[in-house]
């Protein structure tokens, strides 16, 4: 069992209405803290804590170093061995840092070993064993809620992973579906199943979005529950859901656990061509007595009321803290976000939307009766209907429970997976032709 202490957790400025909130920190997620010495010429004062975390994707792996105080960084690469080096100004190899080196995984996909020299006197060079040549992004990022000034190394694959043709991918390799599931997920939605489509019809498309992730951990429950792990435990098994249905599959954001961009969960879901995109939350306010479960939709005109835009503002502001390069220029993104006309997909999901809510109330109780709107980023999807589903108050007590059980989890994916089924029972797909679709 990993170490954890509780600390006390606050929201800046972009988190506005934000309480503290007690914060579980475990040795596996965040490593000891380690002393960067540095002259008090640049720090102010010298012996500062700061810390050191990695997070290993195949999508990519991040290792950030945290401190008080803003620190020189630099990155180059060498060949023949792939390495990558960074160097980090006024900073001192202590014995906690020392440490970092064995927090590498032997899964992770693109680091094989960290080495520690010295440039300087002042100067720590942290040298990064490369599995398979790799392309390294370096950014820094200002203070934000509980985080003070980072340094991000971000390593990706020279050819970055295609979310289409990883769809396609798993369909190939996917076993023979069993003719009678023992899970009962896939027959209790099979009563709103619309009949079955023609041999060659494409086949249905959803993206499911964990929310937060890595850095990000969203909304922490009193008993030290990651929002960031409940929305993937149950993104993965309405994944599950969706694929077991005929004519249907589903693609994740994220598929482990590591901060995805707003725009480019978006972007993801365009990418695949996706019919509904659907993000998952657990929401949480300032007071415990709050609960039920609440869907929301994309607003063109203001927020539907001062909680969903609150809750908007909240959602908006996780790019501050997963940690995003705002030097990047990446045009598809740029497009993704486009302030387009989008009445005909904010009509399309509301009516999804109202699917989701009427199937999630027969197992949880509802918060709000109706569909909300806000200007939510990770809904602007021009031609995608999408919605965010808050599935329950991780900051309830009650709700944080049955958000911690395997069995609830289920039933919140199983109520959404029934959402989707009378959605498109009500208004059936396009039948548009999409390229390498399956």
């Amino acid at each position: 069992m990993p170490l954890c202490d509780d600390r006390r957790r606050r929201a800046s400025a972009p988190l506005a209405g934000v309480s503290f909130e007690r914060r579980r920190v475990c040795q596996w997620l965040l490593l000891p803290a380690a002393q960067l010495i540095v002259p008090s010429t640049v720090w102010g004062m010298a012996g500062k804590t700061a810390s050191a975390r990695m997070w290993p994707a195949q999508e990519y792996t991040r290792v950030i170093f945290e401190a008080p105080v803003p620190v020189g960084h630099e990155v180059f690469t060498l060949k023949d061995p792939h390495r990558i080096v960074l160097e980090l100004a006024g900073v001192s190899l202590t014995t906690e840092l020392a440490q970092l080196p064995s927090r590498v995984q032997a899964s992770d996909p693109y680091i094989a070993a960290i080495r520690f020299g010295t440039k300087a006197p002042d100067t720590l060079r942290v040298v990064f064993d490369l599995k398979t040549e790799t392309r390294a992004q370096l950014f820094a990022l200002k203070p934000v809620a509980e985080f003070g000034y980072r340094v991000v190394l971000d390593l990706y694959p020279l050819t970055p992973l295609d979310p289409l043709m990883a769809l396609l991918e798993e369909k190939r390799d996917a076993p023979a579906a069993d003719p009678k599931p023992g899970a009962t997920s896939p027959d209790r939605i099979a009563e709103t199943r619309p009949a079955s489509k023609p041999a060659g019809r494409r086949r249905i498309t959803i993206a499911l979005d964990p929310g937060h992730g890595g850095e990000d951990p969203g909304a922490v429950g009193r008993r030290g529950t990651y929002e960031k792990n409940v929305t993937l435990a149950i993104g993965k098994k309405l994944k599950r859901i969706i694929d077991a249905e005929p004519g249907m599959r589903a693609m994740l954001t994220r598929d482990d656990d590591y901060y995805v961009p707003l725009a480019a969960r978006v972007e993801k879901a365009r990418r695949v061509q996706a019919d509904l995109f659907v993000s998952i939350h657990a929401d949480a306010f300032r007071e415990a007595r709050a609960r039920g479960s609440s869907v929301f939709a994309l607003s063109e005109s203001g927020a539907t009321s001062t909680a969903a835009k609150w809750l908007a503002q909240k959602e908006n502001a996780a790019d501050l803290i997963g940690g995003v390069n705002l030097d990047s220029k990446d045009p598809a993104l740029a497009r993704t976000l486009l302030d387009l006309s989008q009445t005909a997909q904010i009509s399309d999901s509301l009516k999804l939307g109202r699917h989701m809510l009427d199937s999630i109330g027969t197992m949880n109780a509802l918060h709000k009766a109706a569909v909300e709107q806000a200007g939510f980023a990770v809904l602007k999807a021009p031609d995608i209907p999408s919605v965010l589903v808050e599935t329950a108050f991780i900051s309830n007590p009650d709700e944080e429970m049955k958000l911690r059980s395997d069995r609830h989890q289920a039933k919140f994916a199983e109520s959404m997976g029934d959402g989707i089924r009378r959605y498109f029972a009500a208004n059936p797909p396009l039948a548009r032709t999409r390229t390498g679709t399956g």
